[in-house]
């Protein structure tokens, strides 16, 4: 007789997504962790796991797929899920080597790679930064002829803001271009748009954004990457023009490049030059630097559980009913910490709901009712943080091959 188990095989490079496979096990379906063996120790919640498999950094794509169909001759996956951005391309060939549904690779890469996702939006009729892809030489010396410096040399498929080069003059991308050699065709070149940015966090049901939220960082995330620096990011007034704008603008784009269902972490730019707003990127995933968490204080919905109760009920055919929210306003200050465990007991305002506890890091999310107060709060905790916690520190590898 055949095994009926519901079972969801979940990927992740990095220590995330908890919350989702505990809402698996609790909505019955049993999930399998993917991971890496230097993550092996981490306290995954092994009480909602059915099996926890550990690989060795630096596997093929063929290499992951051969251990995934190996174990797939005793069990039977509904689901592949990557929790981590970086397994997103290797989640979507393990679907289509396996015809199980998702979004398979042309699909994901709307979501991964930065050209692809650029020229969707753009055909589809939504504002980006002038781009051109690192290709043919000519169309690159005419792009530089018509679009004015600087310009941002960026990976097509990392995640962030990791690897991206500010470019004044065409020398230089030349020289870049010698450098990357053979890997020159994974860039992108993209006119630098001085402005605001803001990150739109959504759930998407059957092709329709059914839930979504309006941060705004600090400094660019781009800037705190390449200088260092303390990470902010707050909740926008709900009765201001970005919220408004936004909400609408990501409505439209974040199911536009083909999801049907899923999360999206979506970043946008209000341009200081116009006004306008550009679309960046976006990301089927969850947020990282414990956008979740704020999300949660803002909103009272957990992304990792809604979008393990919108997989799950997919599965089954049940209709997904959207969670209800809350309108507070939280904001989050996070930065790399010199020592293992800071201490910010030091900061006592009331409005602290959560001190973030990881290694070498120190943060913290308030709430209020007041966007003012939150704006406030964090430009004064920026500050205190930059004086006292702040360190750098190179970014980790991940699982997924480039």
């Amino acid at each position: 007789m055949a095994d009926s188990t519901e079972r969801f095989l979940c990927i992740a490079s990095y220590e995330k997504g908890h919350d989702f496979l505990r809402q698996c096990a609790e909505m019955g379906v049993r999930p399998t962790l993917l991971t890496l063996e230097k993550l092996r120790d981490i306290p995954w919640p092994h009480d909602a796991l059915e099996e926890m498999i550990v690989m060795p950094s630096g596997l093929t794509r063929e290499q992951i797929l051969n251990t995934v169909s190996w174990k797939a001759r005793s069990r039977r996956f509904d689901r592949i899920i990557a929790l981590d951005e970086f397994d997103l391309a290797t989640a979507a060939e393990i679907r289509e080597h396996m015809r199980i549904p998702g979004m398979g690779i042309t699909t994901s890469a709307n979501y991964r790679d930065k050209l692809a996702m650029r020229t969707v939006a753009q055909n589809t009729g939504f504002l980006v930064p002038e781009f051109c892809r690192v290709l043919t030489y000519d169309q690159l010396r005419d792009y530089m002829d018509r679009v004015p410096a600087p310009w941002l040399l960026k990976p097509r498929s990392e995640a962030s803001s990791l690897g991206i080069r500010k470019i004044k003059e065409a020398e230089q991308l030349w020289r870049a271009l010698d450098e990357f050699g053979d890997r020159q065709s994974f860039f992108l070149m993209e006119q630098f748009v001085p402005g605001e940015i803001f990150h739109v966090d959504s759930i998407v049901s059957e092709h329709k954004v059914v839930f979504s939220v309006v941060h705004q960082y600090g400094r660019p995330p781009m800037q705190v990457m390449h200088e260092g620096g303390v990470f902010t990011t707050r909740t926008v007034d709900r009765h201001s023009r970005d919220w408004e704008e936004l909400t609408s603008l990501n409505d439209a784009l974040a199911p536009s490049l083909g999801m049907v269902r899923g999360v999206t972490h979506a970043e946008y730019i209000r341009s200081h030059a116009d006004g306008r707003y550009y679309f960046l990127e976006i990301a089927a995933r969850v947020g990282g630097a414990f956008i979740a968490d704020l999300v949660e204080v803002s909103t009272g919905v957990n992304l990792w559980r809604e979008w393990a109760r919108l997989e799950v009920q997919s599965l089954r055919g049940e209709t997904y009913a959207p969670p209800g929210s809350s309108e507070a306003y939280a904001g989050s200050v996070l930065c790399l910490a010199q020592t293992a465990d800071p201490d910010t007991s030091a900061f006592d305002d009331p409005e602290i709901v959560v001190r973030i506890q990881k290694h070498h890091h120190a943060g913290m999310i308030v709430r209020s009712d007041d966007p003012v107060r939150v704006r406030q709060l964090l430009e004064h905790y920026s500050g205190e943080f930059r004086r006292r916690f702040l360190a750098t520190m190179p970014p980790m590898e991940g699982l997924t091959p480039a």
